[in-house]
């Protein structure tokens, strides 16, 4: 099991958690999803053999936000 960080800018409610975290959680191989809005910070910890920061990145930004690298 892996952990990442993520930066993700543009949230600022709690429909925004629930978009970003809801979106990684649908996932496969995602476990567990943390957003802090405060900081933007987003901890991920997931299965490395079965997805990625790409597959991660691009479902954050399909729910309209961006991710920092």
């Amino acid at each position: 099991m892996a952990e990442r960080v993520l930066t993700v800018e543009g949230m600022s409610c709690g429909h925004c958690k629930m978009a970003v975290g809801g979106a990684l959680k649908e996932l496969d191989g995602v476990s567990s999803v943390d957003v802090n809005l405060e900081t933007g910070k987003v901890d991920v910890a997931y299965d490395e053999a079965k997805v990625g920061f790409d597959q991660m990145k691009d479902a954050i930004e399909d729910q309209g936000y961006d991710v920092v690298e």
